[in-house]
């Protein structure tokens, strides 16, 4: 084939080559403020890789990464009042998925938990908070109205493994009708 190399430095340099493919295929590590989920031919194996090296079978099982570092959601709701006024809310949640369930949540909803759970439930608490209260307790009853939007929210994410670090109401806005009648 090749003048003056011998077939078995060739052999060798594709042996080299071949477990260099193996070898670096079957490590890698997990960032801070992530976690590793354990998949074996695609399948969950509910194995959950803290942070750092790992090792797994090369062609075999693979490790998809979770954020479990807190993460912030701000968005506009809009909602009814308990004396049927519209309110306009803007609000800000902090959540963290918990270690722990990092396989869960995968295998139940991937890694878009973000969109598929956390904004629809928030949209859903504001909206049970805002309707329990009239216009008038939304703005003196701000903190009991925050906290019971928050206990919704909890009720709802932290059976699925999103764990809530704060809820912020940012403002609220009534109608033009609204607040002529208040002025």
């Amino acid at each position: 084939m090749f003048p003056g190399v011998r077939p078995g430095l060739i052999a060798l340099v594709v042996v080299a080559l071949v477990l260099l493919v193996v070898v670096t295929s079957s490590v890698g590590t997990v960032g801070a403020g992530e976690r590793g989920v354990h998949l074996r031919f695609g399948a969950v194996t509910g194995r959950v890789l803290d942070e750092g090296l790992y090792v797994i079978t090369p062609f075999i099982a693979r490790v998809v990464t979770m954020d479990v570092r807190i993460q912030k959601e701000e968005v506009r709701a809009s909602a009814s009042s308990s004396d049927l006024q519209t309110v306009e809310s803007v609000v800000a949640l902090n959540f963290h998925l918990q270690p722990d369930m990092a396989a869960s949540v995968y295998q139940d909803v991937g890694t878009e938990y973000n969109h598929r759970l956390v904004a629809p439930a928030l949209q859903e608490s504001v909206k049970a908070g805002t309707a329990l209260y009239t216009a008038e307790e939304l703005i003196t009853k701000r903190q009991i109205v925050r906290e019971d939007i928050k206990r919704f929210l909890t009720e709802k994410l932290q059976p699925r493994g999103i764990l809530i670090d704060d809820f912020n109401i940012l403002d609220f806005q009534f109608s033009k009708t609204f607040n002529a009648a208040i002025e």
